[in-house]
């Protein structure tokens, strides 16, 4: 079976990490744009002021795009853009940016998929108090009816948020990121509570505002669990610890169920009501059933995970990782099969058509001498991951996936430290340079993955 005959072969990225462009378009002010000012938050004092510049620069990396014959391309609207302030005045020249940006797409028959919220929170409604004002379900809101009112006329598929267990957990719980805050427990469910609001709400807006039929997701990610054998005993091992919460603690918020769901079944998991009830804000019916407005897709980011079977004692336990065990430029397992068992665990459990919304690796990319970039080690992990993805597309309704990422870019806290790209960027002069497995992945859709 394999990959279907419509599978959506793509590429992702999102607005801080390429865009640039901070200062005379219109655009206010984004709680990383402060961030990233501040002495030693970011690697080497990094900023995303420029980026790659795609702002600038979007119809040639549509061009490049097009050449990779890229079904679809997933990017995120940058809040502060549209919404200066987040709520009422409109800046058009950063609608304007997208409109031409959606159209340079659809003139190279590329889908876009358009993600609500990738970590641009106006600087403005953080001053409000963010993501811990209640007041952000419609904050959120009315920015989601206002994407819809002037893209969806062109655009079918969105995705309202990326990676809560990130944002929350590394913005407010850690401060590794932006806002780079560390909240007590309590905040934190609040936090946690009020972006799951804001996603009903902004599910409840794009329909209402949508002028044609459209496919609305969601894009969480988690650290996944493979079985060490596929004996039903490590198979059901794997699928309980993924699907455990883990105990209270800077890595609350890194699991699949508490985020997942209220969004699918309406309800938080039993299991951490009743270990994390001390921290809950109050839940009402009401916020479940806003939670749980119904949407078509689910996208998953899934990087890594653990190998886990059951233990002697009839309880999963993760097997420990061999010396020398293979790992990225940044010190990330590689672990293929977490793309083929994660999917299938998460497409029995909640149903929903999957989309791998980001999935990639950071290499040690350089020009060669021959003026080229030679990344052997990139095609490798793509084609044991993907591999693992097209068995789990044997018996799940896997629908797309999105490789992270088309550009080299900004990293977050790792600021240009880290190459994700399939596209080399020269963040000095802006060169492009498509890396060997750009190639490779080209050659990829054009089979649509028959030959791995």
């Amino acid at each position: 079976m394999g990959f279907r005959s419509d599978f959506m072969w793509g590429a992702a990225t999102s607005a801080y990490q390429i865009d640039g462009a901070v200062t005379g378009t219109g655009k206010g002010l984004q709680i990383w744009d402060v961030f990233s000012k501040q002495p030693g938050r970011v690697y080497e004092g990094h900023t995303g002021d420029i980026a790659c510049d795609h702002y600038h620069r979007f119809r040639e990396d549509v061009k490049i795009m097009k050449e990779l014959g890229l079904k679809a391309y997933r990017f995120s609207v940058d809040w502060s853009r549209v919404l200066p302030e987040g709520t009422g005045r409109v800046n058009e020249e950063g609608i304007t940016f997208y409109q031409e940006l959606i159209d340079a797409l659809l003139e190279s028959e590329i889908e876009p998929f358009i993600t609500l919220y990738h970590w641009e929170l106006p600087y403005e409604l953080h001053k409000r108090g963010g993501w811990l004002n209640p007041e952000i379900a419609e904050w959120f809101g009315a920015y989601a009816a206002l994407v819809a009112d002037r893209f969806s006329d062109r655009v079918k598929n969105f995705f309202t948020l990326n990676e809560p267990q990130c944002f929350v957990g590394l913005g407010y719980l850690s401060g590794i990121h932006a806002p780079g805050l560390k909240c007590n427990y309590r905040d934190t469910f609040e936090i946690a509570h009020n972006v799951l609001r804001a996603h009903g709400r902004a599910v409840q807006e794009l329909r209402a505002h949508a002028h044609q039929p459209i496919i609305i997701g969601y894009a969480p990610t988690s650290g996944a669990c493979y079985p060490e054998t596929e004996k039903q005993e490590d198979i059901e091992a794997a699928r309980q610890m993924y699907f455990a919460l883990p105990e209270i603690g800077e890595r609350w918020t890194w699991n699949v169920t508490w985020w997942s769901d209220p969004v699918f079944f309406g309800s938080y998991p039993e299991e951490g009501l009743a270990r994390y009830e001390q921290y809950l804000p109050k839940i009402t019916d009401e916020d479940m059933k806003l939670i749980s407005q119904p949407i078509d897709i689910y996208g998953q980011n899934i990087y890594n995970g653990h190998c886990v079977r059951m233990g002697a004692d009839g309880k999963p336990e993760i097997a420990e990782r061999k010396a020398g065990f293979p790992k990225t430029s940044i010190g990330w397992p590689v672990t293929p099969e977490c793309l083929q068992w994660a999917p299938r665990f998460l497409y029995e459990r909640y149903k929903t058509p999957i989309y791998i919304t980001e999935n990639g690796m950071a290499c040690h990319d350089v020009v060669s001498l021959d003026g080229k970039v030679h990344d052997p080690n990139r095609i490798d992990f793509l084609t044991r991951y993907l591999s693992e993805l097209k068995k789990a597309a044997d018996v799940a309704d896997i629908r797309g996936y999105f490789q992270w990422s088309l550009l080299d870019n900004y990293e977050w806290a790792a600021g240009y430290s880290e190459r994700f790209g399939l596209v080399y960027v020269d963040f000095e002069t802006q060169q492009r340079i498509l890396k060997d497995s750009a190639f490779w992945y080209r050659d990829l859709i054009r089979e649509n993955g028959a030959g791995l």
